[in-house]
C-alpha cells in the first residue's frame, strides 16, 4: 500500500465537518514507521497550505513546490491536493497543527537544535523546501516558520542555522551548522561532520518517520554540512 493510498484512508475515516487536526490526535503516539510517515506526509502539507495564501485552489506553483520535497506519483496528486485544501479550508490556525504535530514527533522536552535528527527538524526543513520554491524567502514566511520552530521547541539561534541553510546571503556559522563550539578541536569537528553525514543518509531518515518519497531532503543538509566542515578545516588549515 502507498504512502499516498494510507493518507486518502486517512482523511476518508474523518467524519462531516471533522478537521486535519482529528488525524494528528488519531497518529499521536503511534511507532509505526508507516503510519509515522503518513503523520509527516500530511504535516508538511497541511502547515506549507497554512503558510500558502489562502486562494481556494492548489496552483501548479504551489504543486512544484510540494514535488521538491515529495516524489508524488502520476495520479496521486489529488490526494495531496485533498490535504492541501483541507488545511486551508480548515478554521484552525496553524500554531494549532504546530502543536499537535510537535505532539505526535517530539520525543523529549530538551531543547531541539538545527542539527539534531528529530523528525521535527526533518518537517521544517520540508517546509523550507516549500518557502523557496519560488526563489525568495518572504517576511511573512520567515514568521511563519520562526512561530513553527518555537512551537516545535527549536532554539532561536538554530533556527537561524536551519534558516541560512535555505536562504542565500543569510548569515551562516560552520560550527552552528555541525552543532559544535567554536574553540572545538579539529578532531572532534571532523568526528561531528561524520556524524551528521551518517545522520543524514536516507536509510536514518526513513527510520525517524521520514517517507522515501521525501528523502530528497537530505540534499540539501548535506551540502551545507559539507560546506561547514570545508569551511572549518580550510580555516585550521591556513
Amino acid at each position: 500500500m502507498s504512502i499516498w493510498t494510507r493518507i486518502a484512508d486517512a482523511l476518508s475515516a474523518l467524519a462531516a465537518g471533522e478537521g486535519l487536526g482529528v488525524v494528528f490526535d488519531r497518529l499521536r503516539g503511534t511507532d509505526s514507521i508507516p503510519e509515522r510517515s503518513v503523520g509527516f506526509t500530511i504535516a508538511v502539507i497541511a502547515l506549507g497550505a497554512k503558510m500558502a495564501k489562502a486562494d481556494g485552489m492548489v496552483t501548479r506553483d504551489e504543486v512544484t513546490a510540494f514535488r521538491r520535497v515529495f516524489a508524488i506519483p502520476e495520479g496521486e496528486e489529488g490526494n495531496a491536493a485533498r490535504v492541501f485544501n483541507l488545511a486551508r479550508q480548515d478554521v484552525a490556525g496553524f500554531d494549532s497543527y504546530a502543536r499537535k504535530i510537535a505532539a505526535m514527533f517530539r520525543e523529549t522536552d530538551a531543547p531541539l537544535c538545527a542539527d539534531d535528527r528529530n523528525t521535527l527538524i526533518d518537517l521544517l526543513e520540508g517546509l523550507f523546501h516549500i518557502a523557496m520554491a519560488d526563489g525568495s524567502f518572504h517576511p511573512g514566511e520567515d514568521a511563519f516558520l520562526a512561530e513553527v520552530a518555537t512551537i516545535f521547541g527549536l532554539e532561536e539561534r538554530c533556527y537561524k542555522t536551519m534558516r541560512a541553510r535555505f536562504v542565500e546571503g543569510a548569515p551562516r556559522d560552520p560550527y552552528d551548522v555541525l552543532g559544535i563550539a567554536p574553540g572545538t578541536s579539529l578532531e572532534d569537528a571532523r568526528a561531528a561532520w561524520r556524524q551528521a553525514v551518517k545522520d543524514s543518509h536516507p536509510d536514518q531518515m526513513i527510520a525517524r518517520g521520514v517517507p522515501a518519497e521525501a528523502v530528497k531532503l537530505a540534499e540539501r543538509r548535506l551540502i551545507a554540512i559539507n560546506a561547514a566542515w570545508d569551511e572549518i578545516s580550510g580555516r585550521r588549515a591556513a
